[in-house]
């Protein structure tokens, strides 16, 4: 367990350079655990997949993270970062499975502030809010969801 508080970091931190070479107007951080609910409220995979599709067709650097009981909600049990990339087709180093106990919340905020990234979620992050007031700012946050089964972002 400890071997993973020690991964978290360093994966976030391959994360970081990855998506800051990019440059800020197409790095978007996804809450996955936010986003694989947009769809009829129910964990869903496929809804994380259309979004990193859509962000992809729209210029965006995608890389997205997740609480650690993702993979419960999803397969009934824990699945890693490995897993979640090669089901959304991205490379590992762009998806981040918080470790057990800790929210991915405080890891989306902070790492969107050091990339100076967008973040996709319908959360308004109030409990971070002090801590991280730039969340309060309308273009840090893009909401989105689904209409009629058609997926929308906030991005227009």
């Amino acid at each position: 367990m400890q071997i993973l508080y020690l991964l978290v970091p360093l994966v976030l931190f391959g994360l970081f350079l990855f998506l800051r070479r990019r440059g800020r107007r197409d790095t978007v951080l996804v809450d996955g655990s936010n986003v694989m609910h947009w769809r009829d409220n129910t964990p869903d995979i496929a809804s994380v997949a259309e979004v990193l599709a859509e962000l992809r067709r729209r210029g965006f650097r995608p890389g997205v993270v997740f609480d650690a009981n993702a993979g419960w909600k999803l397969e009934g049990r824990y699945r890693d970062d490995a897993h979640f990339a090669h089901l959304l087709g991205l490379p590992e180093k762009h998806v981040l499975v918080v470790p057990k106990g800790q929210p991915a919340d405080p890891t989306i905020l902070s790492a969107a502030r050091e990339m100076r990234a967008r973040i996709v979620s319908n959360d308004h992050f109030r409990d971070w809010a002090e801590a991280h007031p730039e969340v309060r700012a309308p273009a840090t946050l893009i909401r989105g969801g689904y209409r009629n089964g058609k997926l929308w972002l906030g991005l227009d």
